[in-house]
């Protein structure tokens, strides 16, 4: 049983890390399933404290994901149309166009919030730019928990 609980596991594993840059797969939630699996065979355990500091960092930083475009969006002049254009552009590209509709659906949703605020062109797309830019940090974020995770995972074997 051990055998198939770790094959299982090393295909979550490398599905995580996938899902930190295919934004249609939740990398760190698939990574943190990889680690679960891994503590339930008999040979490798991890502590309570671990898998419970790992499943909080999973749960912030699958929310971060979605929270970043948003604060970059502002953090780059965007106004109150602008990062709701972000949120409506990130749910309508998640529900209409995955996976690239969630990388362009929120620069497309700030740019359009920005432009019916009636903003100057090039203030809208620095506001979608600023959204973009998040999704890079987020995607980054996600790599980098995946992979800990991952790095974890195969230490732990050997």
């Amino acid at each position: 049983m051990d055998y198939v609980l770790i094959t299982l596991g090393v295909l979550f594993i490398i599905s995580g890390i996938l899902g930190g840059i295919l934004p249609v797969l939740p990398g760190p939630p698939l990574s943190y399933v990889g680690l679960i699996l891994l503590h339930l065979t008999e040979r490798y355990q991890f502590s309570t404290n671990f898998l419970i500091v790992w499943g909080v960092i999973t749960i912030v930083v699958y929310l971060l994901d979605y929270l970043i475009p948003i604060w970059g969006t502002k953090k780059f002049g965007g106004s109150k149309r602008g990062v709701w254009g972000s949120i409506i552009g990130l749910l309508v590209g998640m529900l209409l166009f995955p996976p690239f509709g969630i990388i362009v659906g929120p620069f497309l949703g700030a740019v359009l919030g920005e432009l019916s605020s009636g903003k100057q062109s090039r203030e809208a797309f620095r506001s979608g730019f600023g959204s973009f830019l998040g999704f890079l940090v987020g995607t980054l974020l996600k790599l980098i928990v995946s992979g800990m995770m991952a790095w974890y995972f195969f230490a732990k074997m050997v």
